[in-house]
């Protein structure tokens, strides 16, 4: 892959954040995974190389060359794997997209922002420690807060409802259609049309 992308201007990477293992499968903090699958399913990208610490599958949508990748460090460490890709692959950062959950947002509400800090979370602040950059486009998914009596914890490896589930399913969708905006007209018009 990294002979056949001449301008890596071109070339984006897709990153979804999110827990590897059937035992994560469907949680609250893995819905940057289930963005990831979602795009591989609709492009016909299949995720079957495990290379810098992550599952990442090459093709192309909407005429443009990605790279899809699912880290495997766990949560925590997810900077390692997404800086070992921009490193290898020698591209700019703001030719990144990252997804991940967000405690913040009502369950299956999107926000798009084109940079910015980590907020609460652990896996967007190793990505950020690791590449020394803020500046790269991210699309965040609402999980909402924990009710009453939950830590944290618990709460983000916790699975949905079967009504946010829904809810779920639809933000994945669109974040899916909001990444290809973005790799076809850019973050701005992107914001302008999921940041409702």
């Amino acid at each position: 892959m990294q002979k056949e992308v001449e301008n890596l201007e071109d070339l984006f990477v897709i990153v979804g954040l999110g827990n590897p293992g059937a035992k994560y499968e469907n949680t609250r903090h893995n819905v940057g995974f289930d963005t990831v699958e979602f795009l591989s399913k609709r492009h016909d990208i299949r995720l079957g190389k495990l290379k810098h610490k992550a599952l990442i599958g090459d093709g192309e949508i909407g005429g443009r060359k990605v790279i899809l990748a699912k880290p495997q460090t766990f949560m925590n460490l997810s900077g390692e794997s997404v800086r070992e890709i921009v490193e290898w692959y020698k591209i700019p950062v703001k030719n990144i997209i990252i997804i991940y959950d967000d405690i913040d947002l009502p369950v299956g509400k999107l926000r798009l922002r084109p940079k910015g800090s980590a907020g609460t979370h652990n896996g967007m602040r190793s990505v950020i420690y690791q590449l020394q950059s803020e500046e790269f486009p991210r699309i965040r998914i609402g999980i909402d807060k924990p009710p009453e009596g939950w830590d944290l914890i618990s709460y983000v490896l916790s699975r949905f409802s079967a009504d946010e589930r829904k809810k779920i399913d639809e933000a994945v969708e669109k974040a899916a259609d909001a990444v290809e905006t973005i790799l076809k007209s850019g973050i701005d018009s992107a914001m302008n049309k999921y940041n409702k």
